[in-house]
Protein backbone atom coordinates (compact mmCIF):
# COMPACT_ATOMS: atom_id res chain seq x y z
CA UNK A 1 0.00 0.00 0.00
CA UNK A 2 2.92 2.35 0.76
CA UNK A 3 5.61 0.95 -1.54
CA UNK A 4 8.21 3.72 -1.46
CA UNK A 5 7.84 6.00 1.55
CA UNK A 6 10.20 8.90 2.12
CA UNK A 7 9.71 9.52 5.84
CA UNK A 8 9.06 13.18 6.48
CA UNK A 9 7.45 15.52 8.98
CA UNK A 10 6.01 19.00 9.01
CA UNK A 11 7.76 20.34 12.10
CA UNK A 12 6.47 23.02 14.46
CA UNK A 13 8.29 25.13 17.04
CA UNK A 14 6.27 27.42 19.32
CA UNK A 15 8.31 30.18 20.96
CA UNK A 16 7.20 32.62 23.65
CA UNK A 17 8.47 35.79 25.26
CA UNK A 18 8.58 34.09 28.68
CA UNK A 19 11.97 34.45 30.40
CA UNK A 20 12.36 30.71 30.94
CA UNK A 21 13.19 30.26 27.25
CA UNK A 22 11.19 27.07 26.82
CA UNK A 23 9.90 26.11 23.38
CA UNK A 24 7.16 23.71 22.33
CA UNK A 25 7.95 21.18 19.62
CA UNK A 26 5.50 19.13 17.57
CA UNK A 27 5.13 17.59 14.14
CA UNK A 28 2.82 15.86 11.71
CA UNK A 29 4.35 12.69 10.29
CA UNK A 30 4.01 12.13 6.55
CA UNK A 31 5.68 9.75 4.11
CA UNK A 32 7.06 12.30 1.68
CA UNK A 33 5.13 13.84 -1.20
CA UNK A 34 2.44 16.10 0.23
CA UNK A 35 4.52 17.20 3.21
CA UNK A 36 4.39 20.72 1.77
CA UNK A 37 0.58 20.53 1.94
CA UNK A 38 0.79 19.55 5.59
CA UNK A 39 3.11 22.48 6.26
CA UNK A 40 0.69 24.87 4.56
CA UNK A 41 -2.10 23.64 6.85
CA UNK A 42 0.06 24.29 9.90
CA UNK A 43 0.91 27.76 8.60
CA UNK A 44 -2.83 28.47 8.35
CA UNK A 45 -3.02 28.14 12.15
CA UNK A 46 -0.29 30.70 12.80
CA UNK A 47 -2.66 33.73 13.13
CA UNK A 48 -4.66 31.85 15.75
CA UNK A 49 -1.66 31.57 18.07
CA UNK A 50 0.38 34.73 17.65
CA UNK A 51 -0.18 37.00 20.63
CA UNK A 52 -2.13 34.57 22.82
CA UNK A 53 -1.57 35.07 26.57
CA UNK A 54 0.75 32.22 27.51
CA UNK A 55 -0.26 31.39 31.08
CA UNK A 56 -4.00 31.56 30.43
CA UNK A 57 -3.71 29.44 27.31
CA UNK A 58 -1.64 26.72 28.96
CA UNK A 59 -3.96 26.70 31.97
CA UNK A 60 -6.98 25.93 29.78
CA UNK A 61 -5.86 23.51 27.11
CA UNK A 62 -9.43 22.32 26.61
CA UNK A 63 -10.50 25.75 25.41
CA UNK A 64 -7.35 26.06 23.28
CA UNK A 65 -8.18 22.75 21.55
CA UNK A 66 -11.75 23.85 20.87
CA UNK A 67 -10.55 27.20 19.54
CA UNK A 68 -8.52 25.45 16.84
CA UNK A 69 -10.79 22.51 16.02
CA UNK A 70 -14.05 24.47 15.89
CA UNK A 71 -12.83 27.44 13.87
CA UNK A 72 -15.64 27.67 11.32
CA UNK A 73 -13.37 28.47 8.37
CA UNK A 74 -10.71 25.82 8.86
CA UNK A 75 -13.27 23.27 10.06
CA UNK A 76 -14.82 23.40 6.59
CA UNK A 77 -11.75 21.56 5.29
CA UNK A 78 -12.57 18.51 7.42
CA UNK A 79 -14.54 18.63 9.47
CA UNK A 80 -12.26 17.11 12.09
CA UNK A 81 -10.26 14.93 9.73
CA UNK A 82 -7.44 14.95 7.24
CA UNK A 83 -4.61 17.39 6.71
CA UNK A 84 -6.17 20.20 8.75
CA UNK A 85 -6.84 17.94 11.73
CA UNK A 86 -3.26 16.67 11.61
CA UNK A 87 -2.01 20.25 11.50
CA UNK A 88 -3.99 20.98 14.66
CA UNK A 89 -2.44 17.87 16.19
CA UNK A 90 1.06 19.19 15.54
CA UNK A 91 0.25 22.54 17.15
CA UNK A 92 -1.69 21.09 20.10
CA UNK A 93 1.08 18.58 20.81
CA UNK A 94 3.67 21.35 20.64
CA UNK A 95 1.69 23.30 23.22
CA UNK A 96 1.57 20.25 25.49
CA UNK A 97 5.33 19.87 25.06
CA UNK A 98 5.72 23.49 26.15
CA UNK A 99 3.35 23.04 29.10
CA UNK A 100 5.18 19.92 30.31
CA UNK A 101 8.59 21.60 30.02
CA UNK A 102 7.38 24.59 32.03
CA UNK A 103 6.00 22.19 34.67
CA UNK A 104 9.31 20.29 34.79
CA UNK A 105 7.61 16.94 34.09
CA UNK A 106 7.47 14.40 31.28
CA UNK A 107 4.06 14.61 29.64
CA UNK A 108 2.82 11.25 30.90
CA UNK A 109 3.47 12.36 34.47
CA UNK A 110 1.95 15.81 33.92
CA UNK A 111 -1.26 14.21 32.68
CA UNK A 112 -1.32 11.53 35.36
CA UNK A 113 -1.03 14.19 38.07
CA UNK A 114 -4.18 15.99 36.88
CA UNK A 115 -7.39 15.49 38.82
CA UNK A 116 -10.23 13.60 37.14
CA UNK A 117 -12.07 16.89 36.79
CA UNK A 118 -9.10 18.55 35.08
CA UNK A 119 -8.77 15.64 32.64
CA UNK A 120 -12.48 15.73 31.76
CA UNK A 121 -12.20 19.47 31.05
CA UNK A 122 -9.70 18.66 28.30
CA UNK A 123 -12.16 16.49 26.36
CA UNK A 124 -14.71 17.57 23.79
CA UNK A 125 -17.70 15.26 24.32
CA UNK A 126 -19.56 16.54 21.29
CA UNK A 127 -20.51 13.60 19.05
CA UNK A 128 -19.52 10.95 21.63
CA UNK A 129 -21.86 11.73 24.53
CA UNK A 130 -24.30 9.03 23.37
CA UNK A 131 -21.80 6.48 24.70
CA UNK A 132 -19.43 8.49 26.92
CA UNK A 133 -20.63 11.42 29.05
CA UNK A 134 -18.51 13.61 31.30
CA UNK A 135 -19.97 11.71 34.27
CA UNK A 136 -18.95 8.40 32.68
CA UNK A 137 -15.42 9.73 32.22
CA UNK A 138 -15.28 10.94 35.81
CA UNK A 139 -16.35 7.50 37.03
CA UNK A 140 -13.59 5.82 35.00
CA UNK A 141 -10.94 8.24 36.25
CA UNK A 142 -12.07 8.15 39.87
CA UNK A 143 -12.03 4.35 39.90
CA UNK A 144 -8.49 4.47 38.57
CA UNK A 145 -7.37 6.85 41.32
CA UNK A 146 -6.92 3.86 43.61
CA UNK A 147 -3.49 2.38 43.04
CA UNK A 148 -2.10 5.22 40.90
CA UNK A 149 1.04 5.56 43.02
CA UNK A 150 1.72 1.81 42.86
CA UNK A 151 1.23 1.73 39.09
CA UNK A 152 3.53 4.68 38.61
CA UNK A 153 6.17 2.96 40.72
CA UNK A 154 5.79 -0.21 38.67
CA UNK A 155 6.02 1.76 35.43
CA UNK A 156 9.23 3.44 36.51
CA UNK A 157 10.73 0.12 37.62
CA UNK A 158 9.67 -2.16 34.76
CA UNK A 159 8.59 0.02 31.86
CA UNK A 160 5.68 -0.54 29.48
CA UNK A 161 5.46 -3.67 27.25
CA UNK A 162 6.54 -3.22 23.64
CA UNK A 163 6.23 -5.23 20.47
CA UNK A 164 8.49 -4.94 17.46
CA UNK A 165 7.69 -4.57 13.78
CA UNK A 166 11.37 -4.85 12.85
CA UNK A 167 11.21 -8.50 11.63
CA UNK A 168 8.20 -8.08 9.44
CA UNK A 169 8.80 -5.86 6.40
CA UNK A 170 7.68 -7.42 3.13
CA UNK A 171 10.95 -6.82 1.29
CA UNK A 172 13.07 -9.00 3.60
CA UNK A 173 14.59 -12.28 2.45
CA UNK A 174 13.62 -15.41 4.36
CA UNK A 175 17.06 -15.45 5.97
CA UNK A 176 16.69 -11.88 7.18
CA UNK A 177 13.18 -12.57 8.48
CA UNK A 178 14.44 -15.52 10.52
CA UNK A 179 17.39 -13.54 11.87
CA UNK A 180 15.20 -10.59 12.86
CA UNK A 181 12.75 -12.94 14.58
CA UNK A 182 15.58 -14.54 16.54
CA UNK A 183 16.88 -11.09 17.49
CA UNK A 184 13.45 -10.00 18.71
CA UNK A 185 13.07 -13.03 20.96
CA UNK A 186 16.59 -12.60 22.33
CA UNK A 187 15.87 -8.93 23.04
CA UNK A 188 12.93 -9.88 25.24
CA UNK A 189 9.97 -9.04 22.99
CA UNK A 190 6.91 -11.21 23.58
CA UNK A 191 5.19 -10.02 20.38
CA UNK A 192 6.29 -9.26 16.83
CA UNK A 193 4.41 -8.07 13.75
CA UNK A 194 4.63 -9.06 10.09
CA UNK A 195 3.30 -7.17 7.10
CA UNK A 196 0.98 -9.19 4.87
CA UNK A 197 -1.14 -8.70 1.78
CA UNK A 198 1.31 -8.92 -1.09
CA UNK A 199 0.96 -12.58 -2.01
CA UNK A 200 -0.96 -15.19 -0.02
CA UNK A 201 1.49 -18.06 -0.55
CA UNK A 202 4.40 -15.86 0.43
CA UNK A 203 2.50 -14.77 3.52
CA UNK A 204 1.91 -18.41 4.47
CA UNK A 205 5.59 -19.18 4.08
CA UNK A 206 6.72 -16.12 6.02
CA UNK A 207 4.30 -16.79 8.88
CA UNK A 208 5.37 -20.43 9.02
CA UNK A 209 9.02 -19.33 9.21
CA UNK A 210 8.26 -16.77 11.91
CA UNK A 211 6.20 -19.21 13.94
CA UNK A 212 8.80 -21.96 13.76
CA UNK A 213 11.53 -19.47 14.70
CA UNK A 214 9.72 -17.73 17.54
CA UNK A 215 7.88 -20.72 18.98
CA UNK A 216 4.31 -20.94 20.26
CA UNK A 217 4.74 -18.51 23.18
CA UNK A 218 5.48 -15.42 21.05
CA UNK A 219 2.49 -13.51 19.72
CA UNK A 220 2.67 -12.77 16.00
CA UNK A 221 0.42 -9.96 14.78
CA UNK A 222 -0.07 -9.25 11.09
CA UNK A 223 -0.69 -5.93 9.34
CA UNK A 224 -2.35 -5.53 5.93
CA UNK A 225 -2.11 -1.72 5.72
CA UNK A 226 -5.64 -1.44 4.21
CA UNK A 227 -4.86 -3.61 1.16
CA UNK A 228 -8.08 -5.63 1.03
CA UNK A 229 -11.77 -5.24 0.51
CA UNK A 230 -13.98 -7.10 2.99
CA UNK A 231 -14.35 -10.49 1.21
CA UNK A 232 -10.64 -10.65 0.41
CA UNK A 233 -9.71 -9.84 4.00
CA UNK A 234 -11.92 -12.63 5.33
CA UNK A 235 -10.58 -15.19 2.87
CA UNK A 236 -6.93 -14.18 3.34
CA UNK A 237 -6.95 -14.09 7.14
CA UNK A 238 -8.78 -17.39 7.47
CA UNK A 239 -6.11 -18.89 5.22
CA UNK A 240 -3.46 -17.66 7.68
CA UNK A 241 -5.36 -18.90 10.74
CA UNK A 242 -3.27 -22.08 11.22
CA UNK A 243 -0.32 -19.86 12.19
CA UNK A 244 -2.35 -18.23 14.99
CA UNK A 245 -2.02 -14.54 14.18
CA UNK A 246 -2.64 -12.49 17.32
CA UNK A 247 -4.44 -9.76 15.40
CA UNK A 248 -5.01 -8.53 11.87
CA UNK A 249 -4.26 -4.83 11.62
CA UNK A 250 -5.95 -2.49 9.14
CA UNK A 251 -7.59 -5.25 7.08
CA UNK A 252 -9.61 -2.78 5.01
CA UNK A 253 -10.39 0.94 4.65
CA UNK A 254 -10.07 2.69 8.02
CA UNK A 255 -13.39 4.47 7.34
CA UNK A 256 -15.36 1.25 6.82
CA UNK A 257 -16.83 0.63 10.27
CA UNK A 258 -19.33 -1.99 9.14
CA UNK A 259 -16.68 -3.69 7.02
CA UNK A 260 -14.46 -4.05 10.07
CA UNK A 261 -17.41 -5.47 12.00
CA UNK A 262 -18.10 -8.03 9.28
CA UNK A 263 -14.44 -9.05 9.18
CA UNK A 264 -14.27 -9.35 12.97
CA UNK A 265 -17.27 -11.67 13.01
CA UNK A 266 -16.01 -13.82 10.14
CA UNK A 267 -12.43 -14.38 11.35
CA UNK A 268 -13.03 -14.86 15.09
CA UNK A 269 -11.24 -15.85 17.28
CA UNK A 270 -8.54 -13.90 15.41
CA UNK A 271 -8.86 -10.30 16.51
CA UNK A 272 -9.04 -7.04 14.55
CA UNK A 273 -6.87 -4.01 15.35
CA UNK A 274 -7.02 -0.59 13.73
CA UNK A 275 -6.58 3.10 14.42
CA UNK A 276 -3.46 4.63 12.92
CA UNK A 277 -5.55 6.14 10.10
CA UNK A 278 -8.80 6.57 12.00
CA UNK A 279 -9.32 10.33 11.80
CA UNK A 280 -11.15 11.24 14.99
CA UNK A 281 -12.89 10.16 18.18
CA UNK A 282 -16.21 9.79 16.35
CA UNK A 283 -15.06 6.96 14.10
CA UNK A 284 -13.36 5.26 17.06
CA UNK A 285 -16.69 5.49 18.89
CA UNK A 286 -18.46 3.75 16.02
CA UNK A 287 -15.84 1.00 15.75
CA UNK A 288 -16.30 0.29 19.44
CA UNK A 289 -20.10 0.45 19.25
CA UNK A 290 -20.11 -2.02 16.36
CA UNK A 291 -17.81 -4.51 18.09
CA UNK A 292 -15.51 -4.09 15.11
CA UNK A 293 -12.16 -3.91 16.95
CA UNK A 294 -10.48 -5.85 19.72
CA UNK A 295 -7.50 -3.47 19.91
CA UNK A 296 -7.56 0.31 19.58
CA UNK A 297 -4.43 1.71 17.93
CA UNK A 298 -4.19 5.39 18.71
CA UNK A 299 -1.74 7.53 16.79
CA UNK A 300 -0.18 10.56 18.46
CA UNK A 301 -0.35 12.76 15.35
CA UNK A 302 -3.35 11.58 13.31
CA UNK A 303 -6.21 12.89 15.47
CA UNK A 304 -6.10 16.38 16.95
CA UNK A 305 -3.39 15.81 19.49
CA UNK A 306 -3.30 14.96 23.18
CA UNK A 307 -6.82 16.13 23.98
CA UNK A 308 -8.57 13.96 21.41
CA UNK A 309 -6.39 10.99 22.24
CA UNK A 310 -7.50 11.32 25.86
CA UNK A 311 -11.10 11.12 24.62
CA UNK A 312 -10.23 7.93 22.71
CA UNK A 313 -8.49 6.41 25.73
CA UNK A 314 -11.63 7.06 27.78
CA UNK A 315 -13.84 5.54 25.08
CA UNK A 316 -11.67 2.42 24.99
CA UNK A 317 -11.81 2.19 28.79
CA UNK A 318 -15.61 2.50 28.70
CA UNK A 319 -15.80 -0.48 26.33
CA UNK A 320 -13.02 -2.44 28.05
CA UNK A 321 -10.89 -2.60 24.89
CA UNK A 322 -7.06 -2.57 25.16
CA UNK A 323 -5.15 0.32 23.59
CA UNK A 324 -2.05 -0.71 21.64
CA UNK A 325 -0.64 2.46 20.06
CA UNK A 326 0.70 2.78 16.55
CA UNK A 327 4.29 4.03 16.39
CA UNK A 328 7.27 3.95 14.04
CA UNK A 329 7.52 6.70 11.48
CA UNK A 330 9.26 9.91 12.50
CA UNK A 331 9.04 10.36 16.25
CA UNK A 332 5.78 8.51 16.80
CA UNK A 333 7.40 6.12 19.29
CA UNK A 334 8.69 9.12 21.20
CA UNK A 335 5.23 10.68 21.45
CA UNK A 336 2.87 7.80 21.90
CA UNK A 337 4.74 6.22 24.82
CA UNK A 338 3.54 9.14 26.96
CA UNK A 339 -0.11 8.53 26.06
CA UNK A 340 0.05 4.79 26.78
CA UNK A 341 1.80 5.35 30.11
CA UNK A 342 -0.76 7.96 31.13
CA UNK A 343 -3.50 5.48 30.19
CA UNK A 344 -1.99 2.81 32.43
CA UNK A 345 -1.40 5.06 35.42
CA UNK A 346 -4.60 7.14 35.35
CA UNK A 347 -7.24 5.74 32.97
CA UNK A 348 -7.42 2.00 32.24
CA UNK A 349 -5.14 0.90 35.11
CA UNK A 350 -4.40 -2.15 32.98
CA UNK A 351 -1.42 -3.72 31.21
CA UNK A 352 -3.05 -6.98 30.12
CA UNK A 353 -2.85 -7.38 26.32
CA UNK A 354 -1.43 -3.86 26.02
CA UNK A 355 1.73 -3.16 24.05
CA UNK A 356 3.27 -0.17 22.27
CA UNK A 357 4.66 -0.68 18.78
CA UNK A 358 8.42 -0.23 18.47
CA UNK A 359 10.35 0.32 15.25
CA UNK A 360 14.10 0.64 15.67
CA UNK A 361 14.92 3.58 13.43
CA UNK A 362 15.27 7.39 13.46
CA UNK A 363 15.46 7.70 17.25
CA UNK A 364 18.98 9.10 17.02
CA UNK A 365 17.54 12.38 15.73
CA UNK A 366 15.65 13.18 18.96
CA UNK A 367 16.86 14.99 22.05
CA UNK A 368 14.96 12.55 24.30
CA UNK A 369 14.77 9.30 22.32
CA UNK A 370 12.84 6.25 23.45
CA UNK A 371 14.71 3.64 25.45
CA UNK A 372 13.55 0.04 25.05
CA UNK A 373 15.12 -2.68 27.19
CA UNK A 374 14.02 -6.24 27.69
CA UNK A 375 11.03 -5.69 25.44
CA UNK A 376 9.76 -2.71 27.46
CA UNK A 377 9.66 1.06 26.95
CA UNK A 378 11.34 2.77 29.88
CA UNK A 379 9.37 5.69 31.27
CA UNK A 380 10.72 9.06 30.05
CA UNK A 381 12.08 11.33 32.77
CA UNK A 382 13.00 14.46 30.77
CA UNK A 383 10.39 17.27 30.93
CA UNK A 384 8.25 17.58 27.82
CA UNK A 385 6.63 15.39 25.19
CA UNK A 386 9.93 13.95 23.82
CA UNK A 387 9.14 15.75 20.55
CA UNK A 388 12.23 17.92 20.11
CA UNK A 389 14.66 16.98 17.36
CA UNK A 390 18.33 17.74 17.71
CA UNK A 391 19.30 21.13 16.24
CA UNK A 392 21.83 19.52 13.93
CA UNK A 393 19.14 17.20 12.54
CA UNK A 394 16.84 20.13 11.83
CA UNK A 395 19.68 22.03 10.16
CA UNK A 396 20.74 19.10 8.01
CA UNK A 397 17.36 17.75 6.95
CA UNK A 398 15.14 20.80 6.54
CA UNK A 399 13.90 20.77 2.95
CA UNK A 400 15.12 22.06 0.55
CA UNK A 401 18.11 23.94 1.96
CA UNK A 402 19.49 21.46 4.49
CA UNK A 403 22.88 19.94 3.84
CA UNK A 404 21.41 16.44 3.47
CA UNK A 405 19.65 17.58 0.29
CA UNK A 406 22.59 19.23 -1.41
CA UNK A 407 23.92 16.16 -3.18
CA UNK A 408 20.53 14.96 -4.40
CA UNK A 409 19.86 15.52 -8.06
CA UNK A 410 16.24 15.39 -9.19
CA UNK A 411 15.17 14.43 -12.69
CA UNK A 412 13.64 17.32 -14.54
CA UNK A 413 11.04 17.42 -17.25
Amino acid sequence: MNPDPDYSAAYVVIRTDAPDGHEGHGFAFTIGRGNEVQKAAIDALRPMLIGLPLAETLDDMGSFWRRLVHDSHLRWLGPEKGVMHMAISAVVNAMWDLKAKRAGKPLWKLLADLTPEQIVDLVDFRYISDVLTPDDALDILRRSDAGKAEREERLRARGYPAYTTTPGWLGYTDEKLVQRCEDAVNQGFSQIKLKVGGDLEQDRRRLELARSTCGPAIRIAVDANQRWDVPTAIRWINALAPYEPWWIEEPTSPDDVLGHAAIAEAIAPIRVATGEHVPNRIVFKQLLQAGAVSFVQIDAARVAGVNENIAILLLAAKFGIPVCPHAGGVGLCELVQHLAMFDYVAVSAELDDRVIEYVDHLHEHFVDPVVVRGGHYLAPTMPGFSAAMKPETITAYTYPDGSAWQDIRHDRV
